[in-house]
């Protein structure tokens, strides 16, 4: 699905520097890359983060998995190639947020490493911070808000992570949340304090 079928096409450069926009909003762009299990609550984080960075005075979007397969996304499927291309057309749509200076909060299981590792190549170093919301399987289940792991043991649905296809966890993330001892604020309050500490935002 990669393939580059347009031809004829140039890189327009703008008249406004993305330091310029990043000096505007006075806060560094950034990806922020929420990954782990279904339900283990890479969303709640997200929209708790996006929230407290807005009361901050902070441009902040989540780009969340759900709500993409909605309209970007929804021709796709949960076939590794589908999501494959799932995760790499966020990573180009999250580049574009990332270039005008904004936080990025994406939260996706992006099961695979190599497709994380993809979207961290399409960054420069520091623009893509991997954040793993690591919530053992059985905390998951018990959660499932949508039913979804029961309907998965009972084989209505193919290609589940964590139970009928593999959940590959990050190797060196920049964070690791465990909620089950920490609260959606706390895991939020954390990925404020880690992007104070890399610059992206001041304090």
């Amino acid at each position: 699905m990669t393939q580059t079928k347009a031809t004829n096409i140039v890189w327009h450069e703008g008249h406004v520097s993305r330091q310029e926009r990043e000096s505007l909003l006075d806060q560094r762009g950034v990806m922020v890359w929420l990954t782990g299990l279904p339900s283990s609550g890479k969303s709640t984080i997200a929209f708790t983060a996006e929230h407290l960075l807005v009361a901050r005075g902070r441009l902040a979007y989540v780009l969340d998995g759900d709500n993409i397969r909605h309209g970007l996304n929804k021709n796709l499927g949960f076939s590794a190639d589908d999501r494959g291309e799932n995760i790499r057309r966020i990573g180009e749509v999250g580049k574009l947020f990332v270039d005008c200076g904004a936080v990025a909060l994406t939260s996706f299981v992006s099961p695979y490493r190599a497709d994380r590792d993809a979207v961290r190549d399409l960054m420069e170093d520091g623009e893509f911070l991997e954040v793993f919301v690591d919530t053992p399987v059985e905390i998951c289940e018990q959660r499932d808000p949508k039913g979804l792991y029961a309907k998965a043991r009972a084989g209505e649905i193919p290609n589940f992570t964590g139970i009928s296809d593999p959940y590959e966890s990050p190797e060196n993330p920049e964070l690791v949340i465990e909620t089950a001892s920490s609260t959606p604020e706390e895991a939020a309050n954390a990925i404020i304090d880690m992007l104070q500490k890399r610059g992206k935002i001041s304090a």
